[in-house]
C-alpha cells in the first residue's frame, strides 16, 4: 500500500513545487547588514520594513538583520553586497561613490542649505534618478535614509576658525572625497573604519572626527571629544542598497513590494531619526561638551571650491549640482 501511494505523493509534490515556482513564492530570508547598533534608527527601520514584508507576503519572506557591525564594516558589507553575499546593506553614500559615481554629488560639502531642502531632492526625480543609476554598478538603490548634518568634533580646543582646524588629526570615512574636504579646511584626515573611531580617540592616535549627533553620542565619542563645531558641512544621506543576485530572484510582484516596503521604512526612519537627533544633543550638553553654535561658515566654504571645480569638470556631475541648487 506504502508503495502504491508513494508515486500519487511524488506527483502531488511536484505539483506543488511547480506551483510555488510559477508564482515565485519560495520562502527566503535575507540578509541585511547595518554597522550601527541595534537601536539606531537605520536599524528600527529594516526591522520595519522586515515586518511589512513579512506580513504582505504572508510569512514568505524574512528579512534577519546583522547590526552592529556583525557583517564587517560599511566597505567591507558593501563589497560582499555587491558580490551577492549580502542581501539588502544600509551604508553611507560617502563610501558607494567608488562604484556608482553619481552618488558622490549627495556627499559634497556645504551642497544642502537645509535639511528640507535635501528631502525635496531624494524625494522627488533626482532621488529617483540617483537610486535607478545603481543597477548599473552592481546594485539596486532602495531608498534614502537621513543621517542628519555631520559636524567636526575633537578633543584638543573649540574650533571657530580654519585656522583653529590647522594640524588636527581629524578622522573621516574611508573616502576620497571626505579626505580631500578635510585636507582644504587645513586638518589632516585619517580614513578610519566607523567602529575604530572610539578605540582612535581614547588611545589619541587621533584628535577627533566628524559626524552627526545621533553617532557622536551613541558611539561615546563625546565622552572623549568634548568640542562639537556645528560646521554642519555634510548632509549625506544613507541609502539602502539590494544586490542584483537577490534581486533578480524576486518575480516583479515581490519586486514592487521591496521597493514600497523601502519607501514605507524612509518615513518611519525620518520620525525615529528626529527624536534620536535631539536627545543625542541634548544628552552631550548635559554631559559638559562644548557646542560651537555661532560660526561664519562663509570661509569654511569658500574652502570647498577647489574641490567643487575638481568635480565639475564632468559635465553631468556638474549639471547635478546645478539642478540640485535649482531645487526651492
Amino acid at each position: 500500500m506504502y508503495r502504491a501511494c508513494l508515486p500519487r505523493t511524488l506527483i502531488v509534490v511536484a505539483a506543488l513545487l511547480s506551483a510555488v515556482a510559477a508564482t515565485g513564492a519560495f520562502a527566503r530570508e535575507f540578509r541585511a547588514a547595518d554597522v550601527q547598533a541595534e537601536n539606531y534608527p537605520t536599524v528600527q527601520a529594516l526591522r520595519f520594513m522586515g515586518r511589512v514584508i513579512a506580513e504582505q507576503s504572508g510569512g514568505q519572506h524574512q528579512i534577519r538583520i546583522f547590526h552592529s557591525g556583525q557583517l564587517g564594516d560599511e566597505k567591507e558589507t558593501i563589497a560582499q553586497t555587491r558580490a551577492g553575499a549580502i542581501d539588502l546593506n544600509r551604508t553611507n553614500v560617502a563610501l558607494l561613490g567608488t562604484f556608482v559615481p553619481a552618488i558622490n554629488v549627495l556627499a559634497m560639502p556645504f551642497l544642502f542649505r537645509s535639511a528640507a531642502h535635501l528631502h525635496k531632492v531624494l524625494d522627488g526625480p533626482i532621488g529617483n534618478e540617483i537610486l535607478n543609476s545603481f543597477e548599473a554598478h552592481g546594485f539596486v538603490g532602495l531608498t534614502f535614509y537621513d543621517s542628519g548634518a555631520r559636524s567636526i568634533y575633537n578633543s584638543v580646543r573649540p574650533i571657530r576658525s580654519l585656522a583653529e582646524l590647522k594640524g588636527l588629526r581629524i578622522r573621516v570615512q574611508q573616502s576620497q572625497l571626505m579626505s580631500d574636504m578635510m585636507r582644504a579646511l587645513g586638518a589632516e584626515p585619517i580614513e578610519l573604519p566607523y567602529g575604530q573611531v572610539l578605540t582612535g580617540l581614547a588611545t589619541r592616535l587621533i584628535d577627533g572626527a566628524e559626524n552627526n549627533w545621533p553617532s557622536f553620542v551613541t558611539t561615546d565619542h563625546y565622552k572623549y571629544a568634548g568640542f562639537y563645531t556645528l560646521t554642519e558641512h555634510s548632509m549625506s544621506p544613507e541609502v539602502l542598497v539590494m544586490s542584483q543576485k537577490a534581486w533578480q530572484g524576486l518575480s516583479a510582484d515581490d519586486q514592487k513590494m521591496f521597493r514600497e516596503a523601502a519607501l514605507r521604512s524612509n518615513q518611519f526612519m525620518r520620525e525615529k531619526w528626529r527624536d534620536l537627533e535631539e536627545r543625542s544633543r541634548q544628552q552631550a550638553e548635559a554631559g559638559g561638551v562644548v557646542v560651537v553654535k555661532e560660526l561664519d561658515r562663509k570661509p569654511f566654504e569658500e574652502a570647498m571650491a577647489g574641490l567643487y571645480q575638481k568635480a565639475q569638470h564632468d559635465p553631468a556631475v556638474a549639471e547635478l549640482i546645478a539642478r540640485i541648487r535649482e531645487v526651492e
